[in-house]
């Protein structure tokens, strides 16, 4: 083996070791670390109005105290929506699990007419529907708890957004005023502020009409579904089916088969309004990422985060993706995160190497 290839080797363990390290730690220090990365989020979504009313010639402490306001008028109203519809709804998820495995019963006992076998396939283990009730709840109860530290959020939301308009300056005297080296670090942050805004909005679009079109078809619980559908629509294309399912099922048990199928059949007509038509053309399509990389980030934001890490995995990876498409080097680990493109035409007179 010559030097170069056992030098290649050798840096590949090293790096993979590195990155087993600090997983294993970010995992070890979640308690801690999940905060102070939802109070990140919280600032990337502040910033935009905070740089616009700082460009409108609104004095800075002023335009932070009105964001600051905003924010926390949305905080207090959220912990309110949570404390009274979560605890509603914990209280009455084993009645619902019951409820659920009933209906599974009987669901059973009728393919058993048409000699479909539960015990031989198994049926009850893979269609464990009261299982979904209990992963909801402690999905949601995770999120109560980290609310818990919301002060400590909020302080850190608050001297983010003060060192944000002071660091582009800090940044270009430690350059010796050189603003071209800086200026695909802004770029980046530009788009992730754009990107995060733009989301949020959509995301809030989203769960507010969810959350009115359960009301009006009478499933209980319909603000805290919003308030799911609008978490999980940071997560396109897998986030919409997981918050949908706990609210079907809870209509199938609670009303009728037909309001399950109306709160199945909204949910699907506002996820195609919003995540087809009317995200790709605000957002551009190339801020968006490949399915499998969705599922695969879910899982592992979820293993080393807990249960926030879920809702946190794609912004997360989000930013990943942003910040390796603009420089050159690492622009082909943003295209493998991305989503499909269309196949590149061979210029007129070049051969087709395929054929």
């Amino acid at each position: 083996m010559s030097n170069s290839t056992r030098n290649t080797a050798t840096n590949v363990l090293v790096a993979l070791a590195a990155f087993i390290v600090v997983i294993a730690g970010m995992q070890a220090a979640k308690e801690l670390l999940v905060p102070f990365l939802l109070a990140g989020f919280i600032a990337v979504i502040c910033a935009p109005p905070l740089f616009w009313l700082q460009r409108h010639r609104v004095p800075d402490g002023v335009a932070l105290v009105l964001v600051l306001a905003l924010v926390i008028a949305v905080g207090i109203l959220l912990a309110a929506l949570v404390r009274t519809s979560l605890t509603g709804f914990l209280q009455a998820v084993p009645g619902y699990e019951q409820q659920l495995r009933s209906q599974s019963h009987l669901f059973f006992a009728w393919l058993a007419r048409f000699g479909v076998d539960d015990a031989q396939l198994r049926l009850g283990e893979l269609l464990n529907t009261s299982s979904v009730m209990a992963m909801t709840a402690t999905l949601l109860s995770s999120l109560g708890s980290v609310l818990t530290n919301s002060f400590l959020i909020l302080l850190t939301v608050i001297f983010i957004l003060l060192e944000a308009s002071s660091f582009p300056g800090k940044v270009q005297h430690i350059l010796g005023g050189h603003t071209r080296v800086f200026e695909p670090f802004q770029d980046v942050m530009s788009t992730i502020n754009r990107y995060m805004g733009i989301k949020t909005l959509i995301s809030a679009v989203t769960g507010l009409m969810i959350a009115l079109w359960l009301m009006l078809i009478h499933v209980p619980h319909a603000l805290l579904w919003g308030l799911v559908a609008f978490l999980f629509n940071f997560v396109p294309n897998i986030g919409s089916i997981i918050a949908a399912v706990p609210t079907v099922l809870l209509a199938l048990v609670v009303t009728s088969p037909a309001t399950a199928a109306l709160a199945a059949g909204g949910y699907l007509v506002v996820n195609a309004l919003m995540g087809n038509i009317i995200e790709p053309r605000v957002m551009g399509r190339g801020l968006g990422l490949s399915t499998l990389v969705v599922f695969v980030s879910l899982i592992f934001w979820g293993w080393v985060l807990g249960p926030v890490g879920m809702l946190l995995s794609v912004p997360l990876t989000m930013t990943v993706k942003i910040a390796m498409d603009h420089f050159d080097q690492t622009r082909w680990i943003a295209v493998i995160l991305g989503p499909p493109l269309q196949p590149v035409a061979p210029a007129p007179g070049v051969p087709d190497p395929a054929d």
